[in-house]
């Protein structure tokens, strides 16, 4: 059982929008996933192609690149984690301040083989 990991840290995007995206691809075939990902047009879709780029990287280096083929592969777990929050405030009306929460998150990714 041949299984390769990865994480993206700190992407500046909030949680909610990457969990979209990441419904998309969840338990789907590499290549698919690319395929769907690169066609995409949310800006989440980058990192997440990094990522799970990354992931398929981590398994050929692990085992050698002539005993693994990429094709067979499927992404077992995909998840987002919320990340650290930059706290911003923005002027308003008669004097104050309101709060902005500029959100962050990290993306992990488990690809493995389909047994």
């Amino acid at each position: 059982m041949i299984e390769g990991r990865a994480k993206s840290k700190y992407v500046r995007m909030a949680p909610r929008k990457v969990q979209r995206v990441l419904e998309l691809v969840r338990g789907k075939k590499v290549e698919d996933a690319l395929n769907i990902l690169h066609f995409c047009q949310k800006r989440a879709s980058l990192p997440i192609e990094k990522t799970i780029r990354s992931a398929v990287a981590n398994i050929i280096h692990g085992e050698g690149s002539n005993k693994v083929e990429v094709g067979d592969f499927i992404i077992k777990k995909a998840a987002v984690n919320e990340g650290p929050m930059l706290k911003r405030f923005i002027p308003r009306a008669m004097g104050r301040a309101t709060r902005i929460l500029k959100r962050s998150c990290h993306i992990s990714i488990v690809v493995g083989d389909e047994e």
